[in-house]
């Protein structure tokens, strides 16, 4: 699958998430109460390829975003509207079929999401790891890394968006981290999400999280930000 299909997948899958019209093309700032790409009463802000997918909840925030990318990049619009909050923004990679770099460091086992030993780990690590991860909220079975008590050390699964995409939600517990257990995790879960004919999305704002998905394959295609006005 060459980079222009996969952006093309990636960008179907936003348009599907944003409620946008069937005939939308990008770039694009619509005017979408229900949008999937930020919380309810926010600006939601997807880049892919360069082209900017924006949604605003009511038409006179839309015009307030259009005023503002006149001189603002999309990256930058929680300054450019004064935002009370912004979340991101992160990056957006994505893995095409025959892509994978397959990452073997440790042994995996497979449990199910909602197993004792993956809500310990959960409940180990901070509460922002744990929001940031999204763990708890996986469809797929969780692929783990044991130590030798049988606690869960390190985690991945996914969540199955709609437009078949799999959010990929990777998680290690803060005493085992860099010695490569991500990878191997993730490397067990995007199998799995290929085989079931999902797209692999990684969402990534650390670094160390981004060089984890280069080195399985992963391509950062754009990013996604959420802002939130003053007057929301």
């Amino acid at each position: 699958m060459t980079t222009d299909h996969l952006l093309r997948r990636a960008q179907r899958l936003w348009l599907g998430l944003a409620e946008a019209p069937a005939d939308t093309t990008l770039p694009a700032v619509l005017v979408s109460p229900d949008s999937g790409l930020c919380p309810p009463g926010w600006v939601g802000v997807v880049v892919l390829g360069g082209d900017a997918l924006v949604t605003a909840p009511t038409e006179a925030a839309a015009d307030l975003v259009r005023t503002a990318l006149a001189d603002a990049d999309p990256s930058e619009l929680g300054g450019a509207l004064r935002a009370t909050r912004t979340l991101g923004p992160a990056t957006l990679a994505y893995l095409a079929p025959g892509d994978l770099r397959p990452q073997h460091g440790a042994e995996v086992a497979e449990l199910t999401a909602d197993h004792p030993a993956v809500r310990q780990l959960l409940a180990r690590v901070s509460e922002e790891d744990a929001a940031e991860c999204g763990l708890d909220r996986i469809t797929s079975p969780a692929f783990t890394v044991l130590d030798g008590d049988g606690q869960v050390i390190a985690a991945t699964g996914y969540r199955v968006w709609p437009g078949a995409a799999a959010h990929l939600c990777v998680l290690t517990d803060p005493g085992h981290r860099a010695k490569g257990l991500a990878r191997s995790t993730a490397t067990a879960a995007t199998a799995h999400a290929l085989a079931a004919g999902l797209l692999p999305q990684w969402r990534a704002r650390v670094p160390a999280s981004r060089r984890v998905a280069e080195q399985l394959g992963y391509r950062e295609l754009g990013i996604q930000l959420s802002v939130q006005l003053p007057d929301a």
